[in-house]
């Protein structure tokens, strides 16, 4: 495909954004969370207007570059001409977040086999992993309504999620916040393991549950874990990672 490049239309900020959300994509496909195209992480363009970023619907997340991201406002129609189109029905859901976390810089919403499976499970997810104590340590959920169309929805959805990192969206998928890129990855990342993990120590006997006293002060232990980097600890390796096999979503 032959994308004309934005590096020189967008400011210096939006553009490490860009490389930074496509590398999201990238990773997410290189990691087998994707679902075609019919899944979206958003992130939340520095500034007063209100803008984001999305992926180009139709492109698969191994395709996405910075230059082929679509910038939209809140109502999802585009700020910037891009021969690309955007899913309006897509960012339903993450713009409700947007709105009503200004903490959130990153939005990653998937239907990941492992996560689709737990969130069909009655008891959702389960303190039998470490990975599961920093997801139960910030987890919500929300009920299905349906493909997430309506706006009436948003307002539960919201109130649903409150002031958590973590949302399991029942019968439906997983949904992470971040204030950054990086951060969203991470938490998708663990996420996505301790349904992994949960679904196949299911097959075996009987399971053994972590200590509840366990699950308090994650917040610091993940600081202590990370060595005060948080999700940095790990997004320049995972960088590397992509640029040894394709830099392209840098363009």
């Amino acid at each position: 495909m032959n994308i004309a490049s934005m590096k020189e239309v967008v400011s210096a900020e939006e553009w490490e954004l860009r490389v930074q959300l496509a590398a999201c994509y990238r990773l997410v496909a290189l990691y087998g969370w994707s679902d075609l195209v019919f899944t979206h992480i958003s992130a939340r363009v520095p500034g007063p207007e209100h803008h984001f970023l999305i992926n180009p619907y139709g492109l698969m997340f191994d395709e996405i570059t910075a230059s082929s991201l679509v910038k939209v406002d809140q109502r999802c129609s585009k700020v910037i001409d891009s021969p690309f189109p955007v899913n309006p029905a897509g960012f339903t859901i993450h713009s409700c977040i947007h709105d009503a976390r200004p903490d959130v810089g990153c939005v990653l919403h998937t239907h990941s086999r492992a996560g689709v499976a737990v969130s069909a499970q009655k008891c959702g997810v389960l303190p039998i992993s470490q990975q599961s104590t920093f997801v139960l340590a910030s987890l919500a959920y929300h009920d299905y309504e349906g493909v997430a169309l309506r706006d009436d929805e948003k307002p539960r959805l919201v109130a649903d999620l409150g002031d958590r990192n973590f949302l399991m969206l029942r019968n439906h998928g997983l949904l992470v916040v971040g204030p950054t890129v990086a951060d969203a990855f991470l938490s998708m990342y663990i996420f996505e393991n301790t349904c992994r993990i949960q679904i196949d120590a299911q097959a075996g006997g009987e399971l053994v549950q972590v200590n509840p006293a366990i699950l308090n002060g994650l917040a610091q232990v993940m600081k202590t874990v990370t060595t005060g980097q948080g999700a940095q600890i790990a997004w320049p390796a995972l960088l590397r990672k992509l640029d040894r096999a394709d830099p392209s979503y840098r363009t």
